[in-house]
């Protein structure tokens, strides 16, 4: 999401990419990893000394899918 990143696809994010975590569809997801299993997503409303949301890492059953519009 974040087109700073080196890894950002602009590509990919045309399409809407769902996350379903622990059988539970997010839509607060800022990485994730299906390999290692775990997703970022914000600390509520705290931010780094950027000024960009801190984040968490949350580890359970991740499954990512592109959602029809």
């Amino acid at each position: 999401m974040d087109p700073r990143s080196p890894h950002h696809d602009a590509a990919a994010c045309e399409q809407a990419i769902g996350v379903r975590f622990n059988g539970k569809e997010r839509f607060d997801v800022e990485e994730y990893c299906l390999s290692e299993r775990w997703i970022k997503v914000p600390a509520g409303k705290t931010l780094d000394r950027k000024g960009r949301p801190l984040l968490i890492t949350l580890k359970g059953a991740v499954e990512v899918f592109y959602k029809e519009v």
